[in-house]
């Protein structure tokens, strides 16, 4: 065999693979002869079947498989090899293969188009420092949050007459229509809610519908229509409350600070604020140590050029997709692309510079972050919930209905992780700044 790469620019190239017989015979009879051992063919007891019978109704097939195996395995070796960073995959050249007569030929010429993306280093020190906010809370945002939280935690209260900010069950009725279901006050109009607040349970109420709701979405969700139904559904309508539910609020007393932090954790309001302002800083910083990710990375793109092969790349992509995309969609998304492309090539350079490595110990770690966070927790609990949280997240990586599972979970570790080399390696500074500024920064 022999492969050879002819390159037409910096960011186009052909390889072209060259087999004689001596590269696909010996595998080629391997498998014939396995074929003779298991064929059922009328006339023959099984393993007496002459070769050449075997040659005659498998050889080409056969031939076909293995240089298909050969080429594979060989062509990706090559480009290991040779460290080429591929654009895509190796598109075949399908006029080679079309001038092939199987039946005759002993040697063959097999050519790929390449993609190559260009030469390029990632060298911190050429890219410009990057900001790195430090959030500074105040007694606003512990008052705020501790509001939420005592609405929250609080238990929900069945009333008996609506107030503004109940939801409201019952039962819809007009002609041989009837709905259950409920109403929240806050998509009642400001000048119908007069029909609604005072109303006590069992009561039946009397209305336009098309009077009462803040939109035609409100209207829908409450009497559980769609589309056209909506607007069909007009006139006078009836109501009939068979339950109010109101949000209470908790004190703040001892009950709420273990209910929110853990039983004993604290024991008094000042313990509690001082808690609920480091909970708040560490998600700020989170929020903060986030922003400062997304800003390096957009960094390393703005200032690291990568020639990419983009006729080749177009042509790829159509091809991959098979059909689902047309090349004018393709070109409408193509910015997009190269720079997913390019940010790829980035990383994996970053990933082989500095040695990054993912373990499964680390991968499990965060599978189960990330089951704690639908459990609502901030960190690690007690035995008895790691030992469920654990049990959880391993079920998670070995579901065999859903195998991109744990790859998605090893992609995700793999980019923390050349992030945080990112964030290591490129110069920062640090600006101190309010939650509102912060905020206003992160949205845009």
């Amino acid at each position: 065999m022999n492969i050879t790469l002819e390159k037409s620019s910096n960011v186009n190239a052909k390889l072209i693979v060259a087999l004689v017989e001596e590269d696909y015979k010996s595998q080629v009879e391997k498998t014939l002869k396995d074929y003779r051992k298991r064929a059922n063919i009328k006339g023959f007891r099984p393993g007496t079947v002459p070769m050449t019978v075997v040659q005659k109704m498998f050889g080409k097939s056969v031939l076909l498989e293995e240089i298909n195996n050969l080429l594979g395995s060989s062509v990706q070796e090559y480009i290991k090899e040779s460290k080429l960073n591929i654009v895509g995959d190796p598109m075949p050249v399908v006029e080679d293969q079309e001038s092939i007569d199987w039946n005759t030929q002993k040697e063959f010429t097999f050519s790929y188009e390449l993609g190559l993306a260009g030469d390029f280093t990632v060298d911190f020190d050429a890219i410009p420092a990057v900001t790195s906010y430090e959030i500074q809370a105040t007694e606003k945002e512990i008052e705020e949050t501790i509001d939420n939280l005592k609405k929250q935690f609080a238990e929900q209260i069945h009333a008996d007459s609506v107030e503004d900010g109940d939801m409201i069950f019952g039962t819809f009725s007009q002609g041989e229509w009837s709905e259950k279901s409920a109403i929240p006050t806050k998509s009642i109009k400001d000048e119908a809610k007069a029909t609604f607040v005072g109303a006590e349970k069992g009561a039946t109420l009397t209305f336009d519908i098309d009077s009462v709701f803040v939109d035609e979405k409100s209207k829908g969700l409450a009497t559980n229509k769609k589309g056209d139904d909506v607007a069909a559904l007009t006139g006078e309508v009836s109501f009939t409350i068979e339950d109010i539910t109101r949000q209470g609020v908790t004190e703040l007393n001892q009950e709420l600070f273990d209910k929110v932090l853990g039983a004993g954790k604290v024991s008094s309001e000042e313990e509690f604020r001082k808690e609920i302002l480091s909970i708040i800083e560490s998600n700020y910083v989170r929020e903060s140590d986030y922003l400062l990710r997304i800003d390096a990375e957009k960094a390393l793109l703005e200032n690291i050029s990568i020639e990419l092969p983009e006729e080749f790349l177009k042509e790829w992509l159509v091809k991959v997709n098979e059909g689902k995309f047309t090349m004018e969609q393709i070109e409408a998304d193509f910015e997009a692309v190269k720079r997913d492309v390019r940010w790829n090539f980035i990383k994996n350079e970053i990933a082989d510079k500095f040695e990054v490595k993912v373990d499964y110990p680390e991968v499990v770690e965060k599978t189960k972050d990330m089951v704690r966070g639908q459990f609502g927790m901030y960190g690690p609990g007690d035995a008895q919930m790691e030992e469920m949280i654990e049990r959880i997240a391993n079920g998670y990586l070995t579901d065999k209905s859903k195998k991109d599972n744990f790859m998605n979970m090893f992609n995700q570790v793999y980019a923390d992780k050349v992030a945080a080399v990112i964030v290591e390696k490129v110069k920062v500074e640090k600006k101190a700044i309010d939650v509102e500024e912060f905020k206003t920064i992160a949205g845009a």
